[in-house]
């Protein structure tokens, strides 16, 4: 009963935070911020993250396609990367990492708003407290999450590269003539559809948690990892059936 109240409660609450903003000035002031705190700031670690796993990647191709019983030339390092940096590690695992790092700062930033009752005085006010905290996170990770995994694509593709140089296991030629092999246009429409799907989970699912807050900071904190766990649940389990319904 717990879950099923939770499903109500979300939805109530999505229902009021997708009401036309009370000020567009206020509004289009909290996007902007929004965007530098949760995306911008997040800039490096994907960068990061993305460089190093590209590598790897690489490496692991480099030595899967060695071991096999036909020999399968070493630009297909490089076309191999691509593919799997498009089809899962950028859009899935960089949203899982977003997930720990944005997912915590939303949940415990609206929930230190509630249990000070900064909620409570704007309501008193007759503010749309859903739409008017929730909303501009929901737009500014919807836009920007798109942008982060575009540099994912583009930093893991070039630890692929430097890892070549790096090891001498191939050529940089060939690996840049696997990049230029053509994939299917639709690997890229459905690397950012995940992406605005999975997106929209990282801004609700926290606000969710931290909205609902009852107590005080230990509370917060219980709520934050709650909405760190239950935002990777969900988008674990929501990859599966993108996965399935769209390359079916």
């Amino acid at each position: 009963m717990g879950m099923i109240s939770n499903i109500g409660n979300y939805s109530l609450l999505m229902v009021r935070v997708f009401k036309k903003p009370q000020k567009r000035n206020v509004f289009r002031k909290s996007l902007l911020r929004e965007i530098n705190d949760l995306g911008v700031n997040s800039v490096g670690l994907v960068a990061f993250t993305s460089f190093f796993v590209g590598a790897v990647v690489s490496i692991q191709m480099y030595n899967n396609f060695k071991t096999a019983s036909f020999p399968i030339p070493d630009y297909y390092v490089g076309y191999a990367t691509k593919v799997v940096l498009i089809l899962e590690f950028c859009p899935t695992i960089i949203s899982v990492v977003l997930a720990g790092k944005v997912g915590s700062f939303i949940a415990s930033s609206i929930g230190t708003m509630r249990v000070t009752e900064q909620i409570d005085a704007l309501e008193i006010m007759g503010v749309n407290t859903p739409s008017y905290l929730i909303l501009p996170k929901v737009v500014a990770s919807l836009i920007f999450n798109i942008i982060l995994i575009m540099i994912s694509l583009l930093m893991g593709i070039l630890g692929g590269y430097f890892a070549g140089n790096f090891t001498g296991s191939w050529a940089s030629v060939d690996y840049i003539q696997g990049l230029q092999i053509i994939s299917p246009d639709f690997f890229i429409y459905y690397c950012f559809i995940k992406t605005t799907v999975f997106a929209f989970i990282i801004a609700t699912v926290p606000s969710f948690y931290g909205y609902n807050v009852k107590g005080g900071s230990l509370e917060v904190g219980h709520n934050s990892t709650l909405a760190v766990v239950w935002t990777t649940v969900l988008i674990i389990i929501t990859n599966l059936m993108l996965t399935q319904l769209l390359l079916d």
